[in-house]
């Protein structure tokens, strides 16, 4: 059986490393991009291979067109014989302030990293899908796309725009056996949510607790496998009830 191969930007903490473990587990050689926390990388990559899994690291800047095309494209063309299958758009940041209160600078770091990374990222690999009639493109969204978050207007515009774009793609491809879903989590325990007040607002979700990144990596699996094969153009949300 060939290889399979997922990408997973994002990877070092959180959502993105539980993906990671989970696809891994299910026989994928990941592909680990980080920005900057190397060490966190690094110790995520060997749970996976203490536990008998395959992976290695790709350090870039998703937010950068040009470190995208010279560290992904420079894999690429370094391993022509190796295809991506998975592709799940993880990385993230968040900015808030009140949008009167918010700097130039804070909207636009979000919209890059958050927004402009999904077609930079995403670009790169879907030739070669639609070529091999294969692919599974997997974005994180968000609660806050889905339903506004106040504080968040720069957050909320990036995942609902990709949300769109997921639809969208997922209609331009779909006849070439490539399928692009999303999922949308509320509120998970990562470090993105440690300064929230868990014990007042997990009283707001109807199963009365924050959710874990391993339950949001299941639903990532699920949309990376043949079981979903009939499904594209969704958005799955992953929040105990909060919002449908």
């Amino acid at each position: 059986m060939m290889e399979q191969i997922a990408l997973i930007t994002g990877a070092s903490r959180g959502i993105g490393r539980a993906v990671s473990i989970k696809l891994a587990a299910e026989g994928y050689h990941v592909l680990m991009n980080y920005r900057s926390n190397q060490q966190e990388a690094e110790a995520a990559l060997k749970e996976i291979e203490q536990a008998g899994g395959s992976g290695e690291l790709l350090c870039f800047d998703v937010g950068s067109a040009a470190e995208v095309e010279r560290v992904l494209g420079g894999w690429l063309q370094a391993h022509p014989e190796r295809p991506i299958d998975v592709l799940v758009n993880n990385a993230g940041i968040t900015k808030d302030n009140l949008m009167v209160f918010m700097p130039v600078e804070d909207w636009a770091s979000v919209l890059n990293t958050n927004l402009n990374s999904f077609f930079f990222v995403t670009r790169m690999l879907l030739q070669t899908m639609l070529l091999r009639r294969q692919g599974r493109i997997i974005n994180m969204v968000s609660l806050s796309g889905q339903k506004g978050q106040s504080g968040q207007v720069n957050y909320a515009a990036t995942k609902g725009g990709v949300i769109a774009a997921t639809k969208s793609l997922a209609m331009e491809v779909g006849k070439k056996n490539v399928r692009v879903n999303a999922v949308a989590p509320g509120f998970i325990k990562t470090e993105m949510t440690e300064h929230f007040d868990e014990a007042g607002m997990k009283r707001m979700v109807p199963l009365n607790r924050f959710g874990r990144p391993e339950e949001v990596a299941e639903v990532v699996a699920f949309l990376a496998s043949e079981k979903s094969s009939y499904i594209t153009g969704e958005v799955i949300s992953v929040n105990g009830g909060l919002y449908s």
